[in-house]
């Protein structure tokens, strides 16, 4: 790390652990007597490596508004998110000091090539490997003190005959080493379109990739600032359920939900399974597939605060154009992203202006190459 005296800043060539911190200090004398205070420590990092995981044909790189694809409105029993969570307005789990004294969001790590393999056990839940290329000080969610997800994401970059790849874990630990974790999930080779086996889960219920469906904070400043971004968003942006349905649809390989559907001629359809899109179910005693991606329709406007908050624009931008997929069962409406100290948080806030109504859900089942590939055809 570097420090620059004129300015404070420390800077480093590896960054994690992005957002605002604000402990607390307290010192105290023989005497008893005690002086407090607290102090905010702001981390801006560089994301900007999640953007280029998995190739531009992946449908978790493809447009789905209408206008532009012509992709039709998912009318299966199973597509639509339950009626009682309708009313629920679009929240950001992520942010700059949102969550204090902790950064809100879940960060991610780029590690070199040659980060050496460290051992790692499961406890839980399925494990994709058992050693990785994981720092002791790979950033967690919600710090090493968290007792929730405490989601660890870590992109390997190519060289000396490795591929990139993508490791996350859920709930991961590391106290004096070596790592432990409930579930952990690896995509080996990012520089294809493989999915995950059917079947099998991965770090969150549906079975999806995490890293690449965050909101990050270096896609929407893009070349400019935080108060003035001009980023994109082109990917689907993960988000929660208090319940999913408990079958998925392409792409997700994984559920972890409620309900049940029975088939055209009656019989009931096993929960836990993959359903179509195109050969969708006859009823549902619940609805909201893992994997299931809704848009912005086309005719709900544009919130007006959108015009004095730049980041929310942007990201409204991509509810319309890739949406937002069911990825968790958690808060109803809430969107998952990185801490970063560049996110405004009163800026993101504008997006609460939107409730779960005002997306509709997409048929993509006209995109699929193969069931175990995220390939689109065009």
């Amino acid at each position: 790390m570097i420090l620059n005296a004129a300015t404070g800043i420390i800077s480093s060539a590896l960054i994690g652990g992005q957002g605002t911190y604000m402990p607390l200090f307290i010192a105290a004398d023989a005497a008893g007597g005690q002086a407090t205070r607290q102090i905010s420590i702001a981390i801006n990092g560089s994301n900007a490596f999640l953007n280029s995981i998995f190739p531009s044909t992946s449908i978790f790189h493809h447009r789905v508004d209408a206008a532009t694809t012509g992709l039709p409105v998912d009318t299966s029993p199973a597509a639509p998110m339950y009626s009682g969570y309708l009313p629920a307005t679009v929240k950001p789990f992520f942010g700059n000091t949102s969550d204090a004294p902790f950064p809100n969001g879940i960060p991610a790590i780029e590690v070199p090539y040659n980060q050496a393999n460290v051992a790692v056990a499961t406890t839980l839940y399925q494990s994709y490997f058992t050693s990785a290329p994981i720092p002791a000080y790979a950033p967690v969610e919600g710090t090493m003190n968290s007792t929730g997800d405490r989601h660890v994401l870590v992109y390997l970059e190519a060289g000396g005959g490795n591929n990139p790849a993508l490791y996350e874990m859920w709930q991961g630990i590391y106290e004096s080493g070596p790592w432990t974790d409930s579930s952990n999930a690896l995509w080996p080779n990012v520089s294809t379109n493989a999915l995950t086996t059917q079947g099998q889960g991965t770090s969150d219920a549906a079975g999806l990739p995490i890293g690449p469906l965050l909101a990050n904070a270096d896609e929407v400043i893009g070349t400019g600032t935080p108060s003035a971004p001009n980023g994109a968003i082109q990917h689907p942006i993960r988000f929660t359920l208090n319940h999913m349905l408990n079958y998925w649809v392409w792409p997700a390989t994984q559920s972890a939900g409620t309900g049940s559907c029975t088939a055209a001629g009656g019989q009931a359809i096993s929960v836990e399974s993959q359903i179509s899109q195109s050969s969708p179910p006859a009823s549902c005693t619940m609805s909201g597939a893992a994997g299931e991606i809704y848009r912005l329709k086309a005719s709900v406007p544009t919130p007006a605060c959108a015009a004095t908050s730049p980041q929310a624009a942007i990201l409204i931008t991509a509810f319309r154009n890739y949406g937002i997929i069911l990825a968790d069962n958690g808060i109803s409406g809430g969107l998952i992203g990185t801490p970063d100290a560049r996110w405004n948080d009163s800026d993101l806030s504008c997006i609460t202006s939107l409730i779960l109504s005002n997306f509709e859900p997409v048929n993509v089942s006209s995109l699929i190459v193969s069931n175990g590939s995220g390939a689109t055809s065009h």
